[in-house]
């Protein structure tokens, strides 16, 4: 219990990026489990049918919410393993120079795009015409992101392991050009895709830099979205007597377990939740339920 207690309390305290690998990771294992246990029953039940992005752009009409979904599922363990170490990699050079709410709404335009340029590759160019394809996948979002960061900073250092410091534009032309070459193998749409999110992140850049977010539309409408099915508790109504004595009364003193949850909130800011003491970890979890 006490793994899921810090899982859970991970995912609440993380940022974006955390909660993308955590929905990633949760709708790679729990399907696949599922999918598992009725194979033992004689039952095949093909989910990644249902959220998987078709090149037949026909299929939109019954499964609409695919131009979304297909980024948060995977085809196999290597495949979201891989993904998920760029999406961290990324993700946390984004929060550099950007908010979560730009992160959340670059990954999810950014895998819309993708998707769109998939569909639309399968409709001109000759050698995908009239194939029949299925995606799955984070690559063409996680494009996005890593071409956002590498547009709006070419020149940042990062060290990579057994390489050294390397700028990130070179990061991003690496894959570039690994998509380019692949093209005439194997999954063309896929690679496609993430030149397509690549486009979008550069897009989406180029156009912050000339002062416009091509992502607040979206951002203000998940916005409405969330504040519409939360809900809000309407304060019952007080009469207001007019004092003519009145002075600015004086700030309430925080109580001892608010200043300890701000001392605990400060030192995660600073140093991660993996810094907090097992003690501390309980009091934020139990402070949390009440």
């Amino acid at each position: 219990m006490s793994i899921l207690k810090d899982l859970k309390q991970q995912y609440l305290m993380g940022g974006v990026t955390e909660k993308l690998i955590y929905w990633n990771i949760g709708l790679f294992a729990i399907p696949m489990i599922f999918s598992g246990i009725l194979f033992l029953f004689g039952i095949n039940f093909n989910y990644a049918h249902y959220v998987s992005l078709s090149s037949n752009p026909m299929d939109l009409l019954w499964k609409p919410w695919s131009i979304v979904s297909y980024a948060f599922f995977h085809a196999g363990i290597f495949h979201i393993l891989f993904n998920l170490i760029i999406l961290n990699f990324v993700g946390r050079l984004f929060m550099t120079f950007f908010t979560q709410k730009q992160l959340l709404s670059l990954y999810l335009l950014g895998a819309i795009f993708a998707g769109l340029i998939y569909i639309l590759s399968y409709l001109i160019f000759p050698a995908l015409i009239n194939q029949n394809a299925q995606m799955v996948g984070a690559s063409g979002a996680i494009m996005a992101v890593l071409f956002a960061v590498a547009t709006y900073a070419p020149y940042m250092e990062v060290r990579l392991l057994l390489i050294g410091n390397v700028k990130i534009w070179h990061i991003a032309f690496f894959y570039l050009v690994v998509d380019l070459i692949s093209l005439p193998f194997s999954n063309v749409g896929g690679h496609i895709a993430h030149l397509g999110g690549a486009l979008f992140g550069y897009l989406y850049s180029r156009q912050l830099k000339n002062g416009s977010d091509i992502t607040k539309p979206f951002t203000s409408f998940v916005d409405g979205l969330v504040n519409l099915f939360r809900g809000r508790k309407s304060a019952p109504f007080k009469k207001v007597h007019k004092n003519e004595t009145y002075s600015k009364p004086k700030p309430a003193p925080k109580n001892k377990t608010q200043q300890q949850i701000d001392e605990i909130l400060d030192k995660i800011s600073k140093s991660g939740y993996d810094s907090l003491t097992k003690e501390e970890k309980e009091f934020l979890f139990k402070a949390g339920k009440n």
